[in-house]
């Protein structure tokens, strides 16, 4: 018998592996009978539409709260200095102060639903660290029925003009309404509208003297999710007080020429908040002047000095935290100084506590969350109700 030869190892390897080949490649390629087809995109949702017979209200025909100097002539409506401040303040104060953070435009209504149409002066609607719901958001609160203030919804501006549904659906009856402005963004023109029919009460801001803030980044509203839930903000609702914002990011510096201006306002309480943008030496020069600046002016208002908070990463940065251990003392010393040449109606917040111990208050370190914003209202609000007591 003779014997066939064997084939080469190779060639089996590569008939088995062809072989092989194939099976898998009929095992990837055959789809299983109960395949589902391909999903369909889900429409997104339409936005509510704007009745066309809406009834809308220029709120320059009644006037916002946070607003200063009265009627005085202004380059833009929302400016938050008169136009008499270019020049005086610095550039970047000057360009800062048309940003409307602070305002308040107020209503009453019975209104099933609250539209908004207004347009920003900036392209930029948001920031990196900061939603454009707080930058340029327009922020409704209203008062419930025991009186205290509740939230009731924001715009969420893509663009720099907003024709939007604010809230509809609204539980009937007639209400107190807040509108809070941008905070940084300005506004070239505002008008809120309700559906044909509905009752519109305008409400012209309040006698009252303002709780007046001068300070930076973090007073102008840096970083709020929404315009109602700055410090200033939470404040003036606890208050139930007009408030003037004078918080300018990155310059709020103790400034004569600022501290002339708040002279000319006849506030309930000035607090003066400016360490996040000062050094020491500045502290030292800077504190005891705008303190007798204003005091000279205004002999029984009160002034809170308050400290900067400190970063809430500072406490693994030891320079931070060394930096803002000489601006504490840089100010505690100043305050001392002023209280031993016989200033009166001085009160301090100290700012270790501000946002909170637990490293949580900020967004990026520095400027706060709304967590932060309201345990800073928390601590603002014994030391301002005291400065209070003899007014009320």
């Amino acid at each position: 018998m003779l014997a066939l030869p064997r084939p080469a190892p190779t060639i089996a390897l590569a008939v088995i592996g062809c072989l092989w080949s194939s099976v898998a490649f009929a095992q990837v390629t055959v789809a299983p009978k109960s395949a589902a087809p391909p999903a369909t995109p889900t429409a997104a949702k339409p936005a509510p539409a704007i009745p066309v017979d809406a009834q809308w209200h220029d709120v320059t025909t009644w006037g916002v709260e946070g607003r200063g100097w009265g009627d005085e002539e202004r380059r833009r409506w929302f400016d938050r200095l008169p136009a008499k401040a270019e020049g005086r303040v610095t550039d970047a104060v000057w360009r800062l102060s048309h940003d409307s953070a602070g305002m308040v435009a107020r209503l009453k209504t019975d209104a099933l639903a609250i539209y908004a149409r207004y347009t920003v002066a900036k392209k930029q609607i948001g920031m990196p660290h900061m939603p454009a719901t707080g930058v340029s958001g327009l922020d409704l609160y209203a008062r419930d029925d025991s009186g205290a203030w509740r939230w009731v919804m924001v715009t969420k501006p893509t663009e720099q003009t907003v024709e939007a549904v604010v809230i509809s659906g609204l539980a009937p009856g007639m209400r107190e309404y807040a509108a809070y402005l941008p905070l940084y963004n300005g506004v070239e023109s505002l008008e809120i509208g309700v559906p044909a029919g509905a009752t519109f009460e305008a409400l012209p801001p309040r006698s009252e003297k303002p709780i007046v803030f001068y300070g930076t980044s973090i007073t102008h509203g840096a970083s709020a999710s929404r315009p109602g839930m700055v410090h200033t903000a939470i404040l003036g609702r606890r208050f139930d007080r007009p408030v003037l914002n004078l918080g300018f990011s990155g310059n709020g510096k103790m400034d004569a020429a600022v501290g002339s201006l708040l002279t000319e306002v006849d506030a309930a309480v000035y607090v003066i908040d400016c360490l996040p943008n000062m050094g020491p030496a500045d502290v030292t020069a800077k504190c005891g002047p705008l303190v007798r600046q204003l005091r000279e002016a205004r002999p029984t208002t009160p002034i809170v000095l308050v400290e900067d908070r400190r970063n809430t990463n500072s406490w693994i940065l030891p320079d931070r935290d060394k930096h803002h251990d000489a601006n504490h003392a840089a100010l505690k010393a100043a305050y001392e100084q002023l209280v031993k040449e016989g200033v009166k109606g001085l009160s301090y917040i100290e700012g270790d506590h501000l946002y909170g111990d637990d490293a949580e208050g900020a967004t990026d370190a520095s400027h706060a969350s709304d967590l932060g914003f309201m345990r800073q209202a928390d601590i603002f609000e014994p030391i301002l109700r005291a400065a209070l007591a003899p007014q009320q």
